[in-house]
């Protein structure tokens, strides 16, 4: 039996899983559809899994927009949207796909 933690991440491989279908998200809109559709987890394990999924290579960084505005934090707010990198390798869920269809078809 191996010692440690194994290598895998289930809330990184669900992350995969969203950004197959939705293809480009920024971590808040991730954060909204992950917690609608898998266990409970907390914010801060998901954008922790999106940051080390993206030094990994599982994720890559697709663009950064920058919002300026009277924010209770400061004038400006930061965007950054994810897409799937190389190393990602989604099992197409079905569970995500049928979510991403209820989704789409809402909107016009």
């Amino acid at each position: 039996m191996k010692r440690g933690r194994p290598a895998g991440s289930p809330v990184r491989q669900n992350i995969t899983e969203l950004l197959s279908q939705f293809g480009e998200l920024h971590g808040y809109d991730l954060c909204k559809h992950y917690l609608k559709l898998f266990p409970k987890v907390t914010k801060r394990a998901i954008y922790y899994s999106l940051q080390k999924g993206a030094r990994k290579g599982f994720f890559k960084i697709a663009r950064i927009e920058k919002h300026s505005a009277g924010y209770s934090w400061g004038p400006e707010a930061q965007r950054i949207y994810y897409s799937l990198g190389e190393l990602a390798k989604p099992s197409l869920n079905e569970k995500v796909k049928k979510y991403f269809e209820s989704i789409t078809k809402k909107s016009p």
